[in-house]
């Protein structure tokens, strides 16, 4: 017959793979469906140039391409202007289920600083990205390893460079786009779905008999009639000052198989995810083995250390006993620098309700790369909307410090770390002002995001710390003696910085892993959606920052060091040093950034994420020591 544990840890086991297995591939396609006839135009739109190497957006229109008669800007939230994303109409025509050869978008005429302008962006890796129907464009290739799976890579490349010769290094345009349109549509339906868009470049060097005549050119290299483009790898468009560059697409319909519910899927399988796979379940399982064994142990010696003291009879008993219990009078002492600790619990309150109700909303399928923007869009927003419990947090333990000025601590709550990340953040959109890229934040973006943050958090954070400081102050379960207790002296391991770098090994170890992908989603330029693993990663980092810090705590107290407040916070935020150790091993081994504005932007960024890890982990490690703390000396006799 089975033990109750058996069954409950295999019960537990079994939800946990269901969670694994649903996790994996939910998602919301983001936009309703359109329906298309034969003949219907198709808006083909532009978007950003990107490049791993730089990491600066700009926009399509900032490369001499060719122009639409009307350049239309679309509607972007605010998620996609601060990604640089920069959506347009562009000069291509589609129509639905009628394929063209050889069209003709337009000829341009090099001078040295156009040719400039294309070598640069050719140097530096950069991608066209274009958006059909709500779907990215992808260049389709093939792995190494199974051929008759194909990968897919976002955008196409603006040109390639060819070998040396000599002193100059010759650059190559892609100037001829052979688009595919993936198409579903059922049986005895006249509409169809678009659920693909596909690209492959070519670079051509077109000619043609006697003067330019616009559309009405005849090539030699690209006849229409014939429906033939010749490819010549051998004679390639060369970019250099005086060339002159004509620009031409095909376009070519092909029925799938595959319904627009699904169309999706093969965007957000680009990666190798065996290797996902076995690393995040072998993460996950370490931690959830490691933290089972701190709460056993934890709950053993506790348990030991209660019923001990609680035996003592005599005052003689008493005045020996050493440990965490000779520090009662001392152990909920108001900390130095306690306003600054409020404010600080106050915003990783706010963080946790973030990111919270973010992952749900992610896991449930509404924050699914399909819909552009809109997870960064969602954290603002929540963000902003937060700022109630944090207020609330702030005010509940300021007044719990015998605290009296509310309205201070409010607006050092609602100011504090929203005004760090936008120093930084202003500098680093100044140094992307001056590479002139689109991946600036305009100036009708920072006013709205001045707004949301004094015309809504900063009075939401007020609201909250009113009604939190209105309320009965929290009850310390022993009294405080009014004289402080000498702390005596501490052995090496018990250090405040090594116990404090010590404990946020743990967490980080967590979470490192996962921390791989989402740089590399980041950084890469690659679609991130497994939210489901990512909340389960979530949920572990929790448990191992509460448990990593109580038994830290629980030391502490037993070498009679009553001044855990601050340190119980740090503890567990010092697995922020580690994120940004890691992101700069990330930085030297994966990316392959050399320019110098670049690699600030990358350290900037990376900062403002650690210095929010930091606050979230922190919280969550301070409340933990803190129901800790009350508990145990509430459960022992205090004479």
């Amino acid at each position: 017959m089975e033990s109750p544990m058996a069954v409950s840890t295999l019960r537990i086991f079994t939800i946990f793979l269901v969670l694994i297995h649903g996790a994996y591939s939910f998602y919301l396609p983001g936009v309703a469906p359109e329906d298309f006839k034969q003949g219907d135009e198709l808006k083909v739109k532009v978007n950003k140039l990107t490049s791993t190497k730089t990491q600066l957006p700009y926009s399509y229109f900032s490369l001499p391409y060719c122009r639409p008669k009307k350049i239309v800007d679309s509607a972007e939230n605010l998620g996609e202007v601060l990604r640089g994303d920069r959506i347009e109409n562009s000069p291509f025509v589609f129509k639905m289920r009628e394929p063209r050869v050889c069209n003709i978008a337009c000829h341009v005429n090099l001078d040295a600083k156009t040719a400039k302008e294309f070598k640069e962006k050719i140097n530096d890796e950069y991608r066209v990205n274009m958006i059909l129907d709500n779907l990215p464009l992808v260049v389709p290739a093939r792995r190494v390893d199974q051929d008759s799976t194909p990968v897919y890579q976002l955008g196409h490349f603006v040109g390639l460079k060819g070998p040396s010769t000599g002193k100059d290094e010759k650059h190559y345009i892609y100037n001829h786009l052979s688009f595919t349109v993936k198409y579903h549509t059922d049986t005895l339906a006249e509409t169809a779905r678009i659920v693909g868009f596909e690209v492959r470049p070519f670079s051509v060097k077109h000619e043609y008999d006697g003067k330019w005549k616009e559309q009405d050119t005849r090539l030699s290299t690209c006849d229409p009639h014939t429906k033939q483009t010749v490819v010549n790898s051998n004679n390639p468009q060369e970019v250099a000052e005086g060339k002159e560059i004509v620009f031409t697409y095909d376009v070519d319909f092909q029925h799938s198989d595959v319904k627009w519910a699904s169309r999706w899927d093969a965007y957000l399988l680009m990666n190798d995810d065996q290797i996902h796979w076995f690393s995040i379940v072998n993460s996950l399982m370490i931690v959830l083995f490691l933290s089972g064994m701190v709460a056993m142990i934890m709950l053993r010696t506790l348990y030991r250390d209660i019923s001990k003291y609680n035996e003592l009879e005599t005052q003689e008993e008493a005045q020996e006993e050493t440990g965490w219990k000779l520090v009662h009078g001392d152990v909920f002492r108001p900390p130095q620098n306690s306003d600054l600790l409020c404010v600080y619990i106050g915003t990783g309150v706010q963080f946790f309700g973030m990111i919270l109700v973010t992952m749900i909303f992610a896991v449930l399928g509404f924050l699914s790369p399909s819909n552009r923007g809109g997870l960064m869009t969602a954290m603002l927003l929540l963000w902003v909307f937060m700022g109630l419990f944090a207020g609330y947090a702030a005010a509940r333990l300021y007044k719990m410090f015998k605290g009296s000025e509310w309205k201070r601590i409010a607006l050092r709550t609602a100011v504090l770390f929203p005004a760090i990340v936008s120093a930084i953040f202003f500098v680093l959109n100044a140094l992307i002002w001056g590479q002139k890229s689109s991946g600036a934040v305009p100036f009708g973006t920072m006013f709205a995001l001045v707004v949301l943050w004094f015309g809504i958090s900063v009075p939401l954070v007020f609201v909250g710390s009113y009604v939190g400081f209105k309320k009965p102050a929290i009850e310390d379960p022993v009294k405080t003696n009014k004289i402080p207790r000498q702390i005596p002296e501490q052995a090496w391991y018990m250090n405040p910085v090594f116990s404090i770098l010590i404990g946020g090994i743990l967490p980080f170890g967590a979470v490192f892993i996962e921390l791989f992908f989402i740089l590399t989603s980041i950084w890469l330029n690659q679609f991130y959606y497994i939210f489901g693993f990512l909340f389960l990663v979530f949920v572990i980092l929790m448990v191992t920052c509460a448990e990593i810090t109580i038994v830290l705590c629980y030391f502490q107290l037993c070498s009679e060091d009553y001044l855990w407040w601050w340190r119980s916070y740090l503890t567990s935020g010092s697995s922020a040093l580690y994120l940004f150790l890691y992101a700069t091993f990330y930085f030297f081994t994966k990316l392959e950034i050399t320019k110098m504005v670049s690699a600030l932007l990358y350290f900037g960024y990376m900062l403002i994420v650690s210095y929010a890890f930091f606050v979230l982990t922190g919280t969550i490690g301070f409340y933990a020591c803190f129901w800790f703390t009350r508990l145990i000396y509430s459960s022992v006799k205090i004479d």
